[in-house]
């Protein structure tokens, strides 16, 4: 998910250059998660969090290559209806779909209706089931993981790309993914905790160091 607020919906007021905002509950959280229910979910539960297994290392890296260009928000909202469109992201399941499949996802409501991100889709759960043969997408992402670094104090200091996310963009482009720019990547290594961009006044920093190897 991109901490970018033009397309991080609910984003507070106090904007992009600002800290940590206290919400109507008390409690200090990172400015896009302040004023909408379903972001502060997200955010309380989930952003910085480790996942575990191919299914959902592939769904996370599936749904943040549709959300370019859209909000998370919408993401968010959709998936319930991408889980049961592609099978709850079983990758031999979504490895085996053929042009029908993409006739059926082009005509699905529930979901995100771009042919391009579908195709990548399919796509990508055929190169995540080639790479069980080198240790499997989870540990393939996972030798990316940076070093810890110090805690962003506002929107302004968290960045949208790394050296890490250049290179594994390109890893898995050498691995026949498709639609995963380092933009996405970085999106991705922030949400399932490679990186941890809470900000330093937020009640979640920190909160998924232990799920670090």
């Amino acid at each position: 998910m991109s901490t970018d607020p033009t397309t991080v919906s609910g984003t507070a007021a106090t904007g992009p250059l600002d800290g940590a905002v206290v919400g109507d509950d008390g409690v200090a959280r990172c400015p896009w998660a302040a004023g909408d229910e379903v972001n502060r979910a997200y955010h309380d539960a989930e952003w910085g969090v480790r996942v575990a297994g191919e299914a959902a290392h592939l769904e996370r890296l599936t749904l943040e290559a549709f959300q370019s260009g859209l909000s998370w928000r919408t993401i968010l909202m959709k998936r319930p209806a991408f889980r049961a469109a592609f099978h709850g992201f079983d990758a031999d399941t979504v490895a085996a779909y053929d042009e029908a499949d993409v006739a059926r996802l082009m005509a699905d409501a529930g979901i995100v209706r771009n042919r391009r991100k579908v195709e990548a889709a399919i796509i990508n759960a055929r190169a995540t089931v080639a790479l069980r043969d080198q240790g499997g997408l989870e540990d393939f992402i996972w030798q990316f993981a940076p070093e810890p670094g110090p805690a962003p104090r506002t929107g302004a200091e968290v960045p949208t790309t790394s050296p890490e996310s250049v290179a594994l963009s390109k890893a898995l482009k050498q691995a026949g993914f498709a639609h995963v720019g380092p933009t996405t990547m970085y999106a991705l290594m922030e949400a399932i905790g490679l990186v941890d961009d809470h900000l330093s006044g937020c009640h979640r920093r920190g909160a998924g160091a232990g799920e670090r190897r």
